[in-house]
């Protein structure tokens, strides 16, 4: 969302970010858009959407805009209400295909509500982009909706690296989410010397993941950092030894997905473990910049970290071909895609 905002800002237009504040977050830094947080009562749960949802409304209702952009189908309704009633532009940035979310599919009735959300928004929106190809043809085959597509590469910048980190390790970054491989990921540990295996972020099983790092006794091996500033995670990002792009077969949004981690390893310079699905598959295909696997369990990965740490001369191809991607494949290259639907608005 920093990236969106700070490109249309640069490109002329006056952006304001709504999101939430939680006890968590941390103060906003000076940016060049303006920023609104909302702090809700409920923090997850039916109630946590209905008071978010309602708050957004009447929030965005009483600003003047142009342009209202919803940002996934949690936010689209309220959106949508709002420029109808102004008789405004509404924008759908499809950052997920939500209605095959893993926490999603698995509740048929959650499901199918989604579904019809979607097929409203992808209908009534005046414009509306996504994260990959995948995405796009799969709401091309169910909607018939062209979709632009917006990858979520990083800004293009030297690779700032730290003197003071001696001891190698494994990373995680994003946040902790059901179908992200982190259950695996810490199983994988008790046949992994030599490395830890580092979570940075926050999210809805933050508890689980205390509680299974404690009942496999892997206290020593594997550690939740919490939630960085973004520079400070680019600097822990490119100390690491490799990276963690995973995701579960259930629900096409994970098959399909082309993660911000993905491209933020790659920008970082460093390996990465990452799945073989269409997205990552085409991609590697091209640059060969991970080490892909078949399938999402604690053997399979183990065996992926192994092969990387057998083999310098496959990390250093690895790492060398980062460098190539990231000048083909960054921020201030995909924007200009991002300023073009905005200025055709």
């Amino acid at each position: 969302m920093d990236r969106i905002c700070t490109a249309l800002s640069e490109h002329g237009f006056a952006c304001t970010l709504i999101g939430r504040k939680t006890s968590s977050s941390r103060p906003l830094v000076n940016r060049n858009y303006a920023t609104k947080r909302m702090a809700l009562w409920f923090q997850k749960g039916k109630l946590f959407y209905l008071e978010y949802n309602f708050r957004l409304f009447w929030k965005a209702l009483f600003s003047s805009y142009d342009v209202y952009c919803a940002i996934d189908l949690d936010t689209y309704l309220p959106m949508y209400l709002v420029a109808r009633l102004r008789a405004k532009k509404i924008v759908y940035d499809a950052h997920e295909y939500f209605s095959e979310l893993e926490e999603v599919v698995k509740r048929p009735f959650v499901h199918f509500a989604w579904q019809k959300v979607e097929a409203f928004a992808i209908k009534s929106a005046d414009a509306h982009y996504t994260i990959s190809e995948g995405y796009a043809l799969l709401f091309k085959e169910r909607y018939n909706a062209d979709f632009r597509v917006i990858r979520n590469v990083p800004w293009q910048s030297e690779i700032e690296q730290s003197s003071d980190e001696r001891e190698p390790y494994i990373i995680y970054q994003g946040a902790l989410n059901i179908g992200r491989g982190l259950e695996a990921s810490v199983r994988a540990m008790h046949t992994i010397e030599g490395l830890k295996l580092k979570i940075y972020g926050d999210g809805p099983i933050h508890k689980e993941m205390e509680l299974l790092i404690a009942r496999e006794k892997l206290g020593h091996k594997v550690e939740l950092m919490g939630a960085l500033l973004p520079h400070d995670l680019k600097r822990a990002t490119a100390n690491a030894f490799v990276g963690l792009t995973l995701f579960s077969e259930i629900g096409l949004h994970h098959q399909h997905s082309l993660a911000n981690r993905f491209f933020d390893y790659m920008h970082a310079g460093i390996p990465q473990i990452a799945m073989n699905y269409s997205e990552y598959k085409h991609f590697n295909d091209r640059y060969h910049i991970a080490y892909l696997i078949d399938r999402l369990d604690s053997a399979a990965i183990a065996q992926g970290i192994k092969a990387l740490q057998d083999n310098q001369s496959l990390v250093d191809e690895l790492k060398s071909n980062c460098q190539r991607a990231a000048n083909e494949n960054n921020w201030q290259i995909e924007s200009q895609q991002l300023i073009k639907i905005y200025s055709n608005l």
